[in-house]
Protein backbone atom coordinates (compact mmCIF):
# COMPACT_ATOMS: atom_id res chain seq x y z
CA UNK A 1 0.00 0.00 0.00
CA UNK A 2 1.13 3.43 0.17
CA UNK A 3 1.64 6.16 3.24
CA UNK A 4 -1.12 8.36 1.71
CA UNK A 5 -3.45 5.54 3.51
CA UNK A 6 -2.36 4.11 6.85
CA UNK A 7 -4.13 0.70 7.29
CA UNK A 8 -4.70 -0.66 10.97
CA UNK A 9 -6.07 -3.81 12.17
CA UNK A 10 -7.45 -3.57 15.66
CA UNK A 11 -9.21 -7.07 16.17
CA UNK A 12 -11.88 -7.58 13.89
CA UNK A 13 -11.54 -3.57 13.04
CA UNK A 14 -9.96 -2.33 10.46
CA UNK A 15 -9.22 1.39 10.78
CA UNK A 16 -8.26 3.37 7.64
CA UNK A 17 -6.79 6.82 8.08
CA UNK A 18 -6.43 9.39 5.15
CA UNK A 19 -2.67 10.06 5.34
CA UNK A 20 -1.75 13.64 3.19
CA UNK A 21 -1.83 16.21 6.16
CA UNK A 22 -0.30 19.02 4.52
CA UNK A 23 -2.82 18.97 1.96
CA UNK A 24 -5.43 18.59 4.20
CA UNK A 25 -6.19 14.93 2.73
CA UNK A 26 -7.44 16.31 -0.49
CA UNK A 27 -7.68 13.65 -3.35
CA UNK A 28 -5.00 13.44 -4.79
CA UNK A 29 -4.22 10.72 -7.88
CA UNK A 30 -2.60 8.21 -5.80
CA UNK A 31 -5.12 8.64 -2.79
CA UNK A 32 -7.78 7.80 -4.91
CA UNK A 33 -6.49 4.76 -5.97
CA UNK A 34 -5.09 3.80 -2.81
CA UNK A 35 -8.32 4.42 -0.58
CA UNK A 36 -9.94 2.79 -3.42
CA UNK A 37 -8.10 -0.33 -3.16
CA UNK A 38 -7.97 0.04 0.66
CA UNK A 39 -11.86 -0.31 1.00
CA UNK A 40 -12.16 -3.04 -1.45
CA UNK A 41 -9.68 -5.08 0.43
CA UNK A 42 -11.27 -4.40 3.35
CA UNK A 43 -14.28 -5.28 2.10
CA UNK A 44 -13.16 -8.77 0.61
CA UNK A 45 -11.68 -9.64 3.54
CA UNK A 46 -13.78 -11.96 5.97
CA UNK A 47 -11.53 -11.35 9.01
CA UNK A 48 -12.37 -8.04 8.66
CA UNK A 49 -16.16 -7.30 10.40
CA UNK A 50 -16.29 -3.12 10.30
CA UNK A 51 -14.18 -0.37 9.17
CA UNK A 52 -13.49 2.51 10.86
CA UNK A 53 -12.53 5.04 8.58
CA UNK A 54 -10.72 8.89 9.42
CA UNK A 55 -8.05 11.37 8.60
CA UNK A 56 -4.53 12.60 9.82
CA UNK A 57 -4.96 15.94 11.69
CA UNK A 58 -6.05 17.97 11.12
CA UNK A 59 -9.13 17.33 8.34
CA UNK A 60 -10.66 14.14 7.40
CA UNK A 61 -10.97 15.07 3.83
CA UNK A 62 -10.97 18.64 1.72
CA UNK A 63 -12.47 16.47 -1.34
CA UNK A 64 -11.22 16.87 -4.58
CA UNK A 65 -7.04 18.31 -5.24
CA UNK A 66 -8.27 21.33 -7.05
CA UNK A 67 -4.31 22.29 -7.52
CA UNK A 68 -3.91 18.67 -9.16
CA UNK A 69 -7.71 19.00 -11.24
CA UNK A 70 -6.71 22.30 -12.39
CA UNK A 71 -3.15 21.01 -13.51
CA UNK A 72 -4.73 18.11 -14.97
CA UNK A 73 -7.93 18.82 -16.24
CA UNK A 74 -10.71 16.38 -17.06
CA UNK A 75 -7.99 13.55 -16.99
CA UNK A 76 -8.16 14.02 -13.09
CA UNK A 77 -11.75 13.35 -12.98
CA UNK A 78 -11.76 9.98 -15.37
CA UNK A 79 -9.98 8.61 -12.53
CA UNK A 80 -13.13 8.05 -11.18
CA UNK A 81 -14.91 6.35 -13.64
CA UNK A 82 -12.88 3.34 -12.64
CA UNK A 83 -11.71 3.74 -8.84
CA UNK A 84 -14.22 5.70 -7.48
CA UNK A 85 -13.31 5.88 -4.01
CA UNK A 86 -16.01 7.95 -2.74
CA UNK A 87 -18.50 5.59 -4.12
CA UNK A 88 -16.57 3.22 -2.66
CA UNK A 89 -17.42 4.16 0.85
CA UNK A 90 -21.35 3.97 0.74
CA UNK A 91 -20.75 0.83 -1.32
CA UNK A 92 -19.36 -2.06 1.08
CA UNK A 93 -20.91 -4.21 2.75
CA UNK A 94 -19.05 -4.09 5.93
CA UNK A 95 -20.04 -1.71 8.13
CA UNK A 96 -18.00 1.51 7.51
CA UNK A 97 -17.77 4.15 11.22
CA UNK A 98 -16.61 7.63 10.18
CA UNK A 99 -14.31 9.44 12.44
CA UNK A 100 -14.31 12.98 11.49
CA UNK A 101 -11.78 14.57 13.37
CA UNK A 102 -11.46 17.78 11.15
CA UNK A 103 -13.01 19.77 8.13
CA UNK A 104 -14.93 17.45 5.93
CA UNK A 105 -15.71 19.56 2.68
CA UNK A 106 -17.23 19.37 -0.46
CA UNK A 107 -15.87 15.63 -1.69
CA UNK A 108 -14.76 15.17 1.66
CA UNK A 109 -18.47 15.41 2.99
CA UNK A 110 -19.65 12.68 -0.03
CA UNK A 111 -17.31 10.08 1.88
CA UNK A 112 -18.31 10.74 5.19
CA UNK A 113 -21.93 10.97 4.07
CA UNK A 114 -21.36 7.18 2.54
CA UNK A 115 -20.70 5.61 6.03
CA UNK A 116 -23.10 4.05 7.92
CA UNK A 117 -22.72 6.16 11.10
CA UNK A 118 -20.71 9.15 12.11
CA UNK A 119 -19.30 10.64 15.21
CA UNK A 120 -16.88 13.48 15.01
CA UNK A 121 -14.80 15.23 17.56
CA UNK A 122 -15.23 19.16 18.40
CA UNK A 123 -13.06 19.91 16.09
CA UNK A 124 -14.84 18.82 12.78
CA UNK A 125 -16.46 21.20 10.26
CA UNK A 126 -18.35 20.29 7.22
CA UNK A 127 -18.69 22.84 4.67
CA UNK A 128 -20.44 21.48 0.71
CA UNK A 129 -18.39 24.50 -1.30
CA UNK A 130 -18.90 22.41 -4.84
CA UNK A 131 -20.96 25.77 -6.17
CA UNK A 132 -18.62 28.20 -4.84
CA UNK A 133 -15.73 26.81 -6.47
CA UNK A 134 -18.44 26.10 -9.64
CA UNK A 135 -18.47 22.00 -9.45
CA UNK A 136 -21.31 19.98 -8.70
CA UNK A 137 -21.57 17.10 -6.62
CA UNK A 138 -21.18 13.81 -8.13
CA UNK A 139 -20.74 11.18 -5.42
CA UNK A 140 -24.41 11.26 -3.91
CA UNK A 141 -24.22 14.22 -1.46
CA UNK A 142 -27.82 15.36 -3.20
CA UNK A 143 -29.58 12.13 -2.27
CA UNK A 144 -27.51 11.48 0.51
CA UNK A 145 -27.42 14.65 2.82
CA UNK A 146 -31.39 15.34 2.91
CA UNK A 147 -31.65 11.68 4.18
CA UNK A 148 -29.62 12.81 7.37
CA UNK A 149 -30.14 16.73 7.52
CA UNK A 150 -33.41 16.67 5.56
CA UNK A 151 -34.42 18.69 2.87
CA UNK A 152 -34.41 22.60 4.26
CA UNK A 153 -31.05 21.90 6.03
CA UNK A 154 -29.29 20.66 2.99
CA UNK A 155 -30.35 22.86 0.26
CA UNK A 156 -29.27 25.76 2.97
CA UNK A 157 -25.80 23.95 3.29
CA UNK A 158 -25.17 23.18 -0.30
CA UNK A 159 -27.05 26.88 -1.86
CA UNK A 160 -24.93 28.92 0.98
CA UNK A 161 -21.61 26.84 1.43
CA UNK A 162 -21.82 27.87 5.14
CA UNK A 163 -19.93 26.03 7.26
CA UNK A 164 -21.40 23.37 10.05
CA UNK A 165 -19.62 22.94 13.24
CA UNK A 166 -19.73 19.75 15.05
CA UNK A 167 -22.81 20.91 17.35
CA UNK A 168 -25.11 22.17 14.84
CA UNK A 169 -23.82 18.58 13.16
CA UNK A 170 -24.78 16.76 15.72
CA UNK A 171 -28.46 18.86 16.24
CA UNK A 172 -29.54 18.53 12.97
CA UNK A 173 -29.04 14.52 12.20
CA UNK A 174 -25.34 14.80 10.25
CA UNK A 175 -23.52 12.95 12.98
CA UNK A 176 -24.71 10.87 16.04
CA UNK A 177 -22.52 11.93 18.54
CA UNK A 178 -19.87 14.51 19.11
CA UNK A 179 -16.38 13.67 21.92
CA UNK A 180 -13.54 15.29 22.90
CA UNK A 181 -10.76 15.41 20.25
CA UNK A 182 -8.57 13.03 22.15
CA UNK A 183 -11.09 10.62 22.39
CA UNK A 184 -12.71 10.33 18.99
CA UNK A 185 -10.62 7.74 17.53
CA UNK A 186 -11.10 5.63 20.54
CA UNK A 187 -14.69 5.53 20.69
CA UNK A 188 -15.06 5.25 16.95
CA UNK A 189 -13.61 1.75 17.20
CA UNK A 190 -15.59 1.28 20.46
CA UNK A 191 -18.59 1.41 17.88
CA UNK A 192 -17.40 -0.30 15.15
CA UNK A 193 -16.49 -3.46 17.73
CA UNK A 194 -20.09 -3.19 18.98
CA UNK A 195 -20.62 -3.85 15.54
CA UNK A 196 -18.08 -6.33 14.68
CA UNK A 197 -19.60 -8.84 17.45
CA UNK A 198 -22.52 -9.37 15.44
CA UNK A 199 -22.48 -12.69 13.65
CA UNK A 200 -21.15 -11.91 10.16
CA UNK A 201 -24.41 -13.33 8.45
CA UNK A 202 -27.36 -11.08 9.89
CA UNK A 203 -25.02 -7.68 10.08
CA UNK A 204 -24.69 -8.21 6.53
CA UNK A 205 -28.16 -8.93 5.52
CA UNK A 206 -29.13 -5.92 7.72
CA UNK A 207 -26.61 -3.62 6.02
CA UNK A 208 -28.04 -4.82 2.96
CA UNK A 209 -31.51 -3.74 4.00
CA UNK A 210 -30.35 -0.36 5.09
CA UNK A 211 -27.96 0.02 1.96
CA UNK A 212 -30.89 -1.29 -0.50
CA UNK A 213 -33.78 -0.12 0.95
CA UNK A 214 -32.13 3.39 0.67
CA UNK A 215 -31.48 2.83 -2.63
CA UNK A 216 -34.75 2.23 -3.58
CA UNK A 217 -34.97 6.17 -2.23
CA UNK A 218 -32.10 7.65 -3.21
CA UNK A 219 -31.63 6.08 -6.69
CA UNK A 220 -33.55 8.25 -8.76
CA UNK A 221 -31.78 11.39 -7.39
CA UNK A 222 -28.17 9.91 -7.79
CA UNK A 223 -28.63 9.42 -11.56
CA UNK A 224 -30.47 13.19 -11.90
CA UNK A 225 -27.34 13.92 -10.22
CA UNK A 226 -24.48 12.31 -12.35
CA UNK A 227 -26.57 13.43 -15.02
CA UNK A 228 -27.04 17.57 -14.46
CA UNK A 229 -23.30 17.82 -12.86
CA UNK A 230 -21.75 16.25 -15.84
CA UNK A 231 -23.15 19.10 -18.05
CA UNK A 232 -23.28 21.95 -15.66
CA UNK A 233 -20.00 22.53 -14.15
CA UNK A 234 -17.72 25.35 -14.72
CA UNK A 235 -14.74 25.32 -16.49
CA UNK A 236 -11.67 23.97 -14.70
CA UNK A 237 -10.14 27.44 -15.76
CA UNK A 238 -9.94 29.44 -12.31
CA UNK A 239 -10.59 26.66 -10.23
CA UNK A 240 -7.86 27.40 -8.11
CA UNK A 241 -8.79 31.01 -7.89
CA UNK A 242 -12.11 30.13 -6.88
CA UNK A 243 -10.99 27.52 -4.28
CA UNK A 244 -8.62 30.20 -2.49
CA UNK A 245 -11.94 32.76 -2.42
CA UNK A 246 -14.40 29.89 -1.07
CA UNK A 247 -10.78 29.18 1.88
CA UNK A 248 -10.22 32.76 2.29
CA UNK A 249 -14.31 33.29 3.41
CA UNK A 250 -14.30 30.02 5.04
CA UNK A 251 -11.15 31.20 7.18
CA UNK A 252 -12.46 34.61 7.70
CA UNK A 253 -15.88 33.12 9.28
CA UNK A 254 -14.36 30.73 11.35
CA UNK A 255 -12.38 33.98 12.73
CA UNK A 256 -15.68 35.45 13.47
CA UNK A 257 -17.16 32.64 15.56
CA UNK A 258 -14.38 33.00 17.96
Amino acid sequence: MSDVLRIEDDGAVRVLTLNRPEARNALDGELISVLYRGLSDADADETVRAIVLTGADPAFCAGVDLKQAVAEGAAYFRRFDEENCVARVAGCRTPVVGAVNGAAFTGGLEIALGCDLLVCSERAIFADTHVRVGVLPGGGLTARLPQLVGPAWARRMSMTGELVDARLAERIGLVTEVVPHADLLSRATELARAIAEVPAAPMTALKRIYTEGAQSIVGRSLEIETTIARGASEPLDGLEERRRAVMERNRARTADRR
